[in-house]
């Protein structure tokens, strides 16, 4: 059974969607409060967090935020707001996905599906890949820089695993997208990519790893 957590306060399309998705599976506890849901993060493990952005008492930008800092669970927005600084801000912060409303709930079970099938194969995976600067550990789902663990949301670790893996080599954005299972809202590669280098980079601007190769996409160097 996957056992999702859900913050939303409308009340009947998170009824909806609960019973949608217990036909796949998909076991859902939902908290119109943000702060109760922030807590029942706390006591209880989940396998994916579907977060509405407009809440009473905290934005849901502000909740994506705080969860990706304390946990790695993957995050998908579900969110009227139609603003793409909201979009490009909650996948800066951390979430995975972002799926506009409305929307069809097959298409939330599917996306679900997708990112959980994505980190199975990375966790069923005893791969590890080592260079001189970062080490990739797929059983642990972990990359350490120079021994330093790295804290990485699901979509990053993907991204970041893959350049390293083919570490010097240009990989183009589709190929990214394509070889990392990435689904069209997971964020655009250049947010993910600027995500990286905020947590690798002494100057992310001026990036010494992960290198943009003009027209082409990007490489990993050290």
């Amino acid at each position: 059974m996957t056992k999702v957590i859900m913050i939303e306060d409308d009340t009947e399309l998170a009824d909806m969607l609960s019973k949608y998705l217990s036909k796949f599976n998909i076991s859902v506890t939902n908290y119109e409060d943000p702060f109760l849901g922030l807590s029942g993060l706390e006591v209880e493990k989940y396998d994916l967090l579907i977060l509405d952005l407009g809440l009473p008492g905290m934005d849901g930008l502000e909740v994506c935020r705080e969860v990706s800092n304390k946990s790695n669970i993957p995050i998908i927005i579900s969110s009227a707001r139609s603003d793409i600084t909201d979009k490009v801000v909650a996948l800066e912060f951390g979430a995975d996905d972002y799926l506009p409303k409305p929307y069809d709930p097959r298409e939330l079970e599917v996306r679900i599906r997708t990112i959980l099938r994505r980190l199975d194969k990375a966790n069923n995976s005893n791969e590890e890949i080592l260079t001189d600067v970062f080490q990739v550990d797929t059983a642990k789902h972990e990359i350490t820089k120079k021994g330093v663990s790295i804290k990485l949301t699901g979509a990053e670790f993907d991204v970041l695993s893959h350049l390293i893996n083919n570490k010097g080599f240009v990989i183009s954005r589709s190929d990214l997208i394509d070889g990392c299972e990435l689904t069209s809202e997971s964020g655009s590669i250049a947010v993910i990519i600027n995500r990286i280098r905020a947590k690798i980079e002494s100057d992310p601007k001026n990036p010494i790893y992960l290198q943009t190769v003009r027209g082409m996409g990007y490489k990993l160097v050290e």
